[in-house]
């Protein structure tokens, strides 16, 4: 058995049916060129007929019989893959719009936390000889680096070898085989006094940090000139209010040398790049609506912890929230605010020691975990407006049964108070963008795509007095997809 950590038992506590706390990907694969006809029926028949188990796909949570522990995970090998393992198909040849409402259709259920928490669809009848898989798993059991993992060592940069490769969960988090192994017993009374001990031994020993860094943000909140952007100083919008539980999904993919061209030329990131994309597609999308606040909007981006030698799953992030510039019409300013914002956001959380980050991670997150269990998520001032994720991915092409990966496309949760999500992933010069929100909040979500694209093509002409010249494009799930 293995204890969650708080952060990860965290996701169980917000679990509703209006927010269900699972996270996904969308991978869109080409079939081989000698694919049999029966590519698929051979396919699943496999599938279901793999019934050796690596963690985490064989671990099943269990609640503890006493009030005010933390759940454990327990190896689960009698799994149903009947439940856990889907054959879908659209209408040939499968429109890319058609392809984003199944995967928002997929992505509204929540998981039955009764078994392991997670699910595979496999989806034939695309277009250009593709399919695609869509796979969610629980937040308390993944995050975005760990899921990126599971994705590389479930596949082969060989398509020869590839076509030997057992499902990814007979590999798993392990990189091996699975093998079956005895339950471990429960934790004795001694064990669970003695976890607890040094759990608040680690708490206690890292108050003084936490309250240093607690101050510095007291301190620019004070300072009007202090670029740090403070929890709770976000605008009300229409993207934090309450939601339901449909979703919508849409995508936009764009050459990674082309964006890490424009954030040398503005002296910024990669990743300051993403938020100012977001930020004029957002702003853009708002002034449409006559929704733009007057303030900025403000971004929450998770923060990997996580040492590069570390295979484990669950969570290891933080936050930083950076401005996201909307109330700023020059695309050249917004990215030099979102570019001094996040340095000093960086600034913040580096000074912190790694023993005192899980602890300063659930005091940021304890007043948006408190709303949502107590009700009240969606009904106040938000911590930050809207989540922004950058998960780096494989840098070379992957296969799966002699289909080449051609794009994935992470597929996110959101909250009451968070509306919207998006996240992106690089993979073999691209990155992808996965854009997930509430169907009823945001009936025209899908405009942020090209929306996104205008945004890269006034920094470009800022920069470079002309946007970058136009490749082949292709629309994939939902949206315009530029390559």
């Amino acid at each position: 058995m293995k204890t969650l950590n708080p952060l990860d038992a965290s996701w169980l506590m917000v679990e509703s049916r209006e927010t269900p706390m699972h996270v996904g990907g969308l991978m869109r694969f080409v079939l081989p060129d000698d694919a049999p006809p029966d590519f698929f029926a051979k396919l699943m028949q496999d599938f279901r007929a793999t019934k050796k188990f690596a963690p985490p796909w064989n671990q099943r949570l269990r609640m503890p019989s006493l009030k005010g522990l933390m759940p454990v995970w327990e190896i689960d090998d009698d799994i149903d893959l009947e439940h856990h393992v889907r054959h879908s198909a659209l209408p040939r040849p499968g429109g890319e719009r058609e392809l984003g409402q199944l995967i928002a259709r997929f992505h509204s259920q929540p998981l039955d936390l009764n078994r392991p928490p997670w699910e595979c669809e496999v989806i034939e009848g695309l277009a250009d000889g593709q399919f695609a898989m869509y796979v969610k798993m629980h937040h308390s059991l993944i995050d975005g680096i760990s899921g990126i993992k599971l994705l590389e060592k479930a596949m082969s940069s060989d398509a020869r070898s590839s076509r030997k490769l057992p499902p990814f969960w007979a590999l798993g988090s392990t990189g091996g085989k699975a093998s079956k192994r005895p339950k471990a017993p429960p934790p004795t009374p001694a064990e669970v006094v003695s976890n607890f001990t040094e759990l608040v031994r680690d708490q206690i020993g890292s108050l003084p940090d936490i309250a240093r860094a607690f101050g510095s943000m007291i301190g620019a909140f004070r300072n009007k000139e202090d670029t740090l952007a403070i929890p709770f100083e976000s605008p009300l919008s229409l993207l934090n209010g309450r939601i339901n539980q449909e979703r919508r999904f849409a995508t936009q993919r764009f050459e990674l040398p082309r964006l890490r061209k424009l954030a040398e030329a503005a002296n910024a990131t990669l990743n300051d790049v993403v938020l100012a994309l977001c930020g004029g597609a957002l702003r853009r999308f708002m002034i449409e609506l006559g929704e733009l606040p007057e303030h900025s909007l403000t971004a929450g981006i998770p923060v990997s912890v996580r040492p590069k030698d570390d295979e484990g799953t669950g969570n290891a992030i933080t936050f930083i929230i950076s401005t996201l510039g909307t109330d700023i019409d020059a695309p050249r300013e917004r990215i030099q605010a979102i570019t001094a914002s996040t340095r000093r956001a960086k600034q913040h959380v580096s000074n912190l020691p790694k023993k005192a980050m899980m602890q300063y991670t659930m005091l940021l997150m304890a007043p948006t975990m408190l709303s949502l269990m107590t009700g009240i998520g969606g009904r106040t001032r938000p911590m930050f407006n809207i989540t922004i994720s950058n998960v780096p991915g494989p840098e070379k092409p992957l296969y799966f049964r002699g289909a080449r990966l051609e794009a994935a496309y992470p597929v996110s949760l959101v909250t009451h108070g968070q509306a919207i999500n998006i996240t992106c992933q690089s993979y073999d010069g691209k990155l992808a963008f996965g854009i997930t929100g509430c169907r009823s909040t945001l009936p025209h979500l899908q405009r942020l795509s090209p929306y996104m694209q205008l945004a890269l093509e006034e920094l470009e002409l800022e920069y470079f007095g002309k946007p970058a010249p136009k490749k082949r494009t292709r629309r994939v799930a939902a949206s315009k997809v530029v390559t």
